[in-house]
């Protein structure tokens, strides 16, 4: 488990010392309920320590808590337990809906290492190319294939961790303990939806253990869910006058802001592990989980939009007309300026054999749909004991390899490719990204009189591979030249050009030592070498104590470098997206960075400066931590332009296929610099309310980040959004309670303080803090049999609602020219109440 308490002393910039906290043994806020003293093995590689012994701050998590928050989302399970991590909900936002990014400290979504049973977890495929400021370009792993029921603890380390476990653990560290139960099981029902009467979901979930051998286990688990599409929208302006004008393909509303789709949501977990003869545990985990995302994209509006119904001539459209054989008395391209209003002669072009426009293939405009297939799997084995014979001899080991692979099938529904004209299909397989990565581990670890002598070695391998998608996904077909746009719009397929697998390895060596040097002090040091075939070689320390002033009271402090390796995704990736810029739809594509001329990505560098104190006097405790994280060279997506005469010629070079054809390019760059400051502050009390046993808990995050530099791809916009993106505050306030043997209940406040709201990254304003309210109550029918109702956001507090100065639909509705009713990057959701039933059988 997790001490989420840490005593991290001054800042020194040496090369020489690494690992100090491999396995975090870090204090923890005994969340919610239990307040039992756990002992946690993350954030240090000497012998496990409760929670508030340890050095660092770590918080630990059961997984009957989290699942007491009414969603079956763990990252959003997680987001109301620790209220330094922060999840967006992001309707209309490519791959970033699929896999959702979390930021912890106010940190992105890949400055965060994730572990499974302290084994580092494989990157998802997908990268958040539309990530809301903070996320942009992240590539994080996909959190959302764990559920609950496969789980016996989470603890989350707040701490600087790259020294001890290499790249990412900028922000800290989450590792996901998976439940080890030999005998027994549970299977449960639940099944909820919103006030508003949609996103119904049901979930089904169950775990089984079986003894292996005489002190053996096998764990399986598994879950099935699924979950329909949410809408908070309203009819769009435009769509609503072509409904005015007679045109009756229009859908109401021809555009929808929500949750997307979630089909045939399975995963399986297993864990095992057994004693082998010789003492040793030999011990094997892995996982299988597939999904099917459904969500919406941008209207196409049949009378103003760009490269498939119309073309501009300065500022104004006109009726984008295709010769099919040469004899269109109409003309090609702007030959012939047509006014989009003027139905008549649009029904003439029509009419005319010769002649087309795409108002024949999609007379309303369309709407895409973006949908995926994520498929994640995994495997771990292992095998850990004692040396006792050789020159090893009082060490022990843990040898470990570990592979992850996580795969994102893409298809485009309700679109067209315009360059193809009538020939058009309406859905395509646009490709797919796969990331696959193996890592192998050697730890060795000796106690020494009163020090902790740990060392090992990390190799690793990831590959990243583009598979493109069928032809008519990106072909660029015969009106291409007449200006009708390229590929399947809203998400063009990966091109034959852009396949291929883009492999790095890595190998680390560390060292760390812990060294209980009296009673009362505690001092600890990691010192850590990598080299990536890539980019060449890292070196990072840190350096943490702890103090024990009284009985109750204690101090804790660290210091530390750490880094973030570009993802071979971020470093290789190509893709087209569609993007809003100043309120117009934008078709842009994205290049490494290397096929335009520009310079390979080098590592992200941090360092991280935290102290605290934590007191402890049984029923009571509170940690106060303080931290300070640097960020140098962090990576950024630049914005779209027009590519310079330099960049077509440096992609023609590189093999793209007609350069000259792209309008629009964008790539990844490192451009600027950040500092994040803040503080953890919990308490929790034991006690006894309106008769009943309570477990009162309280939390308060403070992170304020500044871009201290920034180049010319990071604008004032996208400052703007990483310095109040994210809310400033959080806090919760947990009471859980048991009224009886078979009745107990759980209520929890939220507080989201202010932040910048933006809506479809065109604009934004500040907004208010808000509370949210969780509640459930659970009842013990029988010694095996349990029920229990609940709501997430029982008070059905709103979004932020746009006021209409982007265009309200009409008078005092709400509503922007796009038909959202809120601004969507609300850190509780748009959704609303979520009201929900469970039903559950253990035994």
């Amino acid at each position: 488990m997790l001490n989420k308490d840490t005593w991290t002393i001054t800042k020194l910039s040496l090369t020489t010392i690494i690992a100090v906290s491999s396995m975090l043994s870090v204090g923890s806020f005994a969340q919610d309920n239990e307040f039992v003293e756990e002992v946690v093995s993350i954030g240090t590689r000497g012998k496990p320590r409760s929670v508030s012994s340890s050095p660092v701050p770590v918080d630990v998590l059961s997984a009957e808590d989290i699942s007491k928050t009414g969603t079956d989302d763990l990252l959003m399970q997680l987001q109301g337990s620790v209220p330094s991590l922060n999840v967006h909900l992001q309707p209309i936002s490519d791959a970033a809906s699929m896999i959702r990014p979390a930021n912890l400290r106010g940190l992105s979504a890949d400055a965060t290492l994730i572990f499974t049973n302290g084994k580092r977890r494989h990157h998802a495929s997908v990268i958040a190319f539309q990530g809301g400021g903070v996320n942009d370009g992240s590539q994080g792993a996909d959190v959302s294939v764990i559920p609950a029921i496969a789980l016996k603890r989470v603890e989350v380390l707040r701490d600087g961790a790259s020294a001890q476990y290499g790249s990412d653990a900028i922000a800290g560290v989450i590792n996901f303990v998976l439940d080890d139960i030999s005998e027994g099981g549970s299977l449960s029902y639940k099944t909820g939806e919103y006030t508003e009467g949609d996103g119904n979901t049901t979930t089904i979930a169950g775990k089984y253990g079986m003894p292996l051998g005489q002190d053996g286990f096998v764990t399986t688990s598994f879950q099935i869910r699924q979950a329909d599409d949410t809408s908070r929208s309203v009819q769009r302006p435009d769509c609503a006058d072509l409904v005015a004008a007679g045109n009756s393909a229009v859908a109401n509303p021809c555009q929808i802001w929500g949750a997307p789709i979630v089909d045939d949501d399975v995963t399986f977990f297993m864990n095992s592990g057994v004693t082998n003869s010789d003492g040793s545990e030999s011990y094997m985990f892995g996982n299988y989980s597939e999904r099917d995302v459904d969500g919406g994209f941008y209207y196409r509006n049949p009378d103003g939009r760009d490269g498939v119904f119309t073309n501009p001539v300065g500022d104004d459209p006109y009726r984008l007309v295709g010769n099919i054989d040469g004899n269109c008395a109409y003309g090609t391209g702007t030959s012939q300026l047509i006014d989009p209003s003027d139905y008549a002669t649009r029904d003439l072009i029509a009419a005319d054999t010769s002649c087309f426009i795409m108002n024949q293939v999609a007379p309303g405009g369309y709407t895409p749909r973006f949908l995926g297939n994520i498929t994640d799997t995994s495997l771990t084995i292992g095998r850990r004991g004692d040396i006792t014979e050789g020159f090893l001899s009082g060490h022990s080991y843990d040898l470990s390899g570990s592979v992850g692979r996580n795969e994102a099938d893409f298809g485009l529904n309700n679109t067209v490719n315009p360059s193809m004209g009538p020939d058009t299909p309406r859905n395509f397989n646009t490709g797919s990204y796969i990331e696959l990565e193996k890592v192998f581990n050697f730890d060795l670890t000796r106690q020494v009189d009163s020090m902790t002598v740990a060392y090992g070695l990390e190799w690793r391998e990831e590959t990243f591979e583009v598979i493109s998608g069928e032809e008519a996904s990106w072909k660029a077909g015969k009106y291409a030249l007449q200006g009708f746009n390229v590929g399947s719009h809203g998400f063009a397929g990966f091109s034959p050009d852009s396949q291929g697998a883009f492999t790095r390895r890595s190998y680390g060596l560390y060292l760390d030592l812990e060294n209980q040097v009296s009673d009362e002090f505690l001092l600890g040091g990691s010192f850590r070498y990598e080299d990536y075939s890539s980019f060449g070689d890292t070196n990072d320390f840190k350096l943490n104590a702890r103090y024990q002033v009284s009985d109750n009271l204690a101090w804790r402090a660290s210091t530390s470098t750490g880094f973030r390796a570009p993802t071979q995704g971020q470093v290789n990736v190509v893709n087209t997206q569609t993007t809003l810029v100043e309120g117009e739809l934008t078709q842009a594509q994205t290049l490494p960075g290397f096929k335009l001329g520009a310079g390979q990505l080098k590592p992200e560098e941090a360092t991280n400066t935290s102290f605290g104190l934590v007191y402890d006097s049984g029923d009571y405790s509170l940690t106060a931590d303080f931290f300070v994280i640097e960020l140098e060279d962090r990576v950024a997506l630049t914005s779209n332009a027009a590519p310079t005469a330099a960049q077509v010629a440096a992609m023609g070079a590189a093999g793209i296929p007609s350069p000259e054809l792209i309008g629009q390019v964008n790539y990844f760059t490192n451009d600027f610099d950040t500092e994040t400051t803040g503080f953890d502050i919990v308490a929790t009390y034991s006690t006894v309310l309106m008769g009943a046993d309570a477990d009162i808990s309280a939390a308060w995050n403070h992170t304020e980040t500044e871009v201290t530099n920034s180049g010319a791809v990071t604008g004032a916009g996208k400052v703007k959004r990483l310095e109040e993106g994210l809310p400033e505050d959080r806090m919760t306030i947990t009471i859980a309670q048991t009224w009886s043997d078979r009745v107990s209940s759980f209520v929890r406040a939220n507080m989201y303080g202010e932040y910048y709201a933006v809506h479809a990254d065109w604009f934004g304003t500040d907004a208010d803090a808000e509370w949210t309210v969780d509640a459930s109550v659970s009842i013990d029918l029988t010694d095996n049999f349990y029920l229990s109702a609940g709501v997430q956001n029982l008070f059905d507090t709103e979004a932020l609602k746009m006021d209409g100065s982007a265009g309200a639909v009409a008078e005092d509705v709400p509503g922007s020219v796009l038909g959202g009713i809120y601004y969507e990057t609300s850190p509780y959701g748009i959704d609303g109440a979520f009201w929900y039933v469970k039903a559950g059988y253990n035994f």
